[in-house]
């Protein structure tokens, strides 16, 4: 006998790591719209650890997005550090962006952002610091409200720790729900990728992530994630991303 199961739905954020080239933007887009998804990423400046790795097309990604937006009818949203960032980005035409662990675990330069946004308007998606330091993940949201900056969203990635085996940074759920309860009225979204380090190991975080009341879920999807050029081991394609979300059981919103 066939067992119904409601579909729960949730919003996805879903794309690259990081934009590559134009072909591999615009092909995974167009998977992922398969799907359903309306909120498209992709890393354009990134920021690494080592000196010399990949760190992003920058600028010359900005007319691929804007390919996106038009071709396909979707938004995109990319990672700010720089004030600079903000300023290329709002010249453009993206429709969002998203401040990540590194930046917000630094006050000046969320001070900064925050006076770069200031009257744009845009909505803005900040990721817990790389730490767990919940006061710098409050100040953070702090420094962009004080500027003015109303759409505040959250996203979850994990944090790092001396072990935070098996995954590459341990959820620690628990300060994320500490966080949540100083700005209860925001939109959480979890992202799995970032938390897992591993494809294998995205479905029980993501069914963690929405078993705690998360909004939706923030997740890296490339055309072609084996060849990669940062992130390759934690990135699904479209087609496997729907494979996921069938298994969670849950419709995009």
């Amino acid at each position: 006998m066939d067992v119904f199961v409601e579909k729960r739905k949730i919003g996805l954020v879903a794309g690259p790591c990081s934009a590559e080239n134009r072909s591999q933007m615009l092909d995974t887009a167009r998977g992922l719209k398969a799907l359903g998804v309306r909120l498209f990423r992709a890393g354009l400046w990134k920021p690494r650890s080592r000196w010399g790795s990949f760190e992003g097309v920058g600028k010359k990604g900005l007319p691929w997005m804007n390919e996106i937006q038009q071709e396909l009818g979707l938004k995109v949203m990319t990672e700010v550090a720089l004030p600079r960032h903000v300023e290329a980005v709002l010249k453009s035409g993206i429709d969002m962006v998203w401040i990540g662990a590194r930046t917000t675990a630094n006050p000046f330069m969320m001070s900064e952002l925050a006076e770069a946004l200031k009257g744009s308007g845009m909505p803005v998606w900040i990721k817990n610091p790389i730490c767990p330091d919940v006061a710098l993940w409050i100040g953070a949201v702090e420094r962009l409200r004080n500027a003015g900056i109303q759409d505040v969203r959250v996203i979850h990635r994990g944090f790092c720790v001396v072990d935070s085996a098996p995954y590459r940074n341990a959820p620690l759920w628990e300060l994320a729900e500490q966080f949540r309860h100083n700005f209860p009225e925001l939109t959480y979204y979890c992202d799995p990728s970032h938390m897992a380090g591993k494809r294998e190991l995205l479905f029980p975080l993501c069914e963690k992530a929405l078993s705690c009341g998360f909004d939706g879920l923030f997740v890296e999807s490339h055309n072609s994630p084996e060849v990669a050029l940062s992130d390759s081991a934690q990135q699904l394609t479209p087609v496997d991303l729907g494979a996921l979300l069938r298994s969670l059981h849950v419709i995009i919103d």
